[in-house]
């Protein structure tokens, strides 16, 4: 199997091209390949296809071999990917995720792709659609007509986690309350302002974040220091995977979050670990764009 090394602010992923390669079984050479001392090493796998909806379809599988609805570094390097090596020609192209088809805007510097800039979309804010449970019957917890189940109230949706928005919401964790908003960039993600992130235990806070009971697909956790209101940092525990260097769709949900909960502007820097990334969310639109770097480390040939 040829594969190429590839990594979007440290974020990193093995690439396989799919239009060329068959690969069976991708979620257990997912486990394989990302293994850092008996593998390649990475934190996860993508595979490039082709599709009938966009220009390529994206197939991404996290570390631990669950599969993932959408990676925003992920998608910049399919990006380059499939401009550096004449799979298209094309500066502007969509590519189809389980969250949706995202539209990139590719950067050329002597023949290659050096920055990308992706249309993200909408954010989604219902909390059904993250999804995250409600923790308790309450009047903001009824539902709309229009809404996942056409009506009701709170004890027939609690189960299903229908209570509007998570914005700046308490939740216990490991003994200890913190606040989330919860939003999905087609992806699920809980978002927590706290004054010291760089001092976090984070590997022992999130994976209770990730596991926890309101999370009935698990959760990425972002835990976030605001600097001011044009720049925030960030460290991200990714679901499957662990605490990452970067997380661009946990990038972007910090950037809403904070705009939602009027801590940031619509145009922020993200600090993240791996590098910065800048994420703008057009009041006009209501999309999110995402713009940052991909880079390609090494290719190889595995045997399997």
């Amino acid at each position: 199997m040829k594969f190429t090394k590839m990594q979007g602010l440290g974020n990193d992923y093995v690439y396989v091209n799919c239009l060329e390669e068959q690969l069976e079984n991708p979620s257990e050479m997912a486990k394989f390949v990302s293994d850092r001392h008996f593998g390649i090493g990475s934190d996860g796998l993508i595979l490039i296809r082709p599709s009938d909806a966009a220009d390529f379809e994206m197939e991404m599988y996290n570390a631990d071999g669950s599969r993932g609805e959408m990676c925003g570094n992920g998608i910049r390097c399919v990006a380059k990917y499939v401009y550096d090596y004449g799979l298209t020609d094309k500066t502007s192209i969509s590519v189809e995720t389980l969250g949706g088809i995202k539209y990139l805007e590719l950067t050329v510097e002597d023949g290659m792709v050096s920055l990308v800039r992706v249309d993200m979309g909408r954010p989604k804010l219902e909390a059904a659609e993250v999804p995250i449970l409600c923790e308790a019957v309450t009047e903001e917890c009824v539902v709309d007509e229009d809404s996942v189940l056409g009506g009701g109230y709170a004890e027939d949706i609690v189960k299903i986690g229908d209570c509007r928005k998570v914005i700046n919401e308490p939740i216990v964790v490991d003994g200890m309350e913190y606040r989330i908003t919860g939003v999905s960039m087609g992806n699920p993600h809980a978002v927590v302002f706290l004054e010291d992130v760089e001092g976090l235990e984070i590997e022992k806070i999130g994976p209770k974040f990730e596991n926890h009971e309101r999370f009935p697909k698990r959760i990425n956790t972002e835990f976030v220091r605001v600097i001011d209101r044009e720049t925030i940092e960030m460290r991200v525990w990714e679901r499957g995977s662990g605490e990452t260097l970067a997380c661009g769709t946990g990038a972007c949900a910090a950037a809403v979050a904070s705009i939602l909960n009027g801590l940031a502007e619509r145009k922020v820097t993200v600090k993240l670990r791996g590098g910065d990334l800048l994420v703008e969310w057009e009041e006009e639109t209501g999309k999110v764009y995402m713009t940052g770097p991909a880079v390609t480390v090494f290719e190889g040939e595995l045997y399997v």
